[in-house]
């Protein structure tokens, strides 16, 4: 069961360190601004499109080489653990609390198609398809803040580790906390923030997948021991 700690861990890791890393080689080619450059001086707008710097969005930090092999490589090894994060989680539940296991099923849809969303816009180029990148990403914002909502509500209703009462109010912060350049740069912070917070709150399901086994992942493959009594009467 300790290992499945580390399940968690690695998801907010490999996020973290590759989306980092991707906007610090975008950085060190001059791809981005600094997030730190609030002068909006260098700033590529209009057809000024030669030794400038574009706004350091997550989006336009993975656009151009060599950082765009990594970003896509990064949101597709994201998006496929994160299904496999909305999946167990919800195998856990349906073992602790079954009763809430339509909210757990909606909430786990919700986490699907978000992981769905982020694996479209990190495959399609913001260069070249802009409208699927952009439309993937947008999908994907919207069911992830659904899904983060409903995985604080299910934090504060189900008794998964034992440590839900410190574990909510972390993730109520975590879900909540989230001129032309500035207006632009400000919602890149916003949205870099937002990135962290998400990790954050994944990594803070270690707590959670340390109670995890693997037998749990039977409950998502036919109906629990107590709907069956009927069935086995009949039969």
């Amino acid at each position: 069961m300790v290992l499945w700690t580390l399940f968690p861990i690695m998801l907010a890791f490999i996020s973290f360190v590759g989306t980092w890393t991707v906007y610090g080689i975008a950085r060190s080619n001059n791809h981005v601004c600094s997030l730190s450059d609030w002068s909006g001086e260098n700033f590529c707008s209009g057809n000024t499109t030669v030794n400038c710097c574009y706004v350091p969005t997550i989006s336009t930090s993975g656009t151009y080489a060599p950082e765009n092999s990594l970003f896509t490589a990064t949101i597709n090894a994201g998006s496929f653990l994160f299904v496999l994060f909305c999946v167990f989680h919800h195998a856990h539940v349906l073992e602790k609390h079954p009763a809430l296991s339509m909210m757990s099923r909606v909430a786990t849809l919700m986490g699907l198609v978000a992981g769905l969303g982020a694996f479209v816009a990190g495959n399609c180029n913001p260069h070249h398809l802009a409208l699927l990148h952009y439309l993937g990403a947008a999908v994907s914002f919207v069911c992830i803040c659904f899904y983060t909502v409903m995985l604080t509500a299910l934090t504060r209703k189900c008794q998964l580790s034992g440590l839900e009462h410190m574990l909510y109010p972390y993730r109520v912060v975590s879900t909540i906390v989230q001129e032309q350049y500035l207006y632009s740069h400000v919602s890149a912070v916003f949205e870099w923030m937002l990135s962290v917070n998400l990790q954050l709150l994944e990594f803070s399901f270690a707590a959670e997948f340390y109670y995890f086994s693997s037998f749990m992942i039977t409950n998502l493959l036919g109906k629990r021991d107590e709907q069956k009594p009927l069935m086995l009467t009949l039969s």
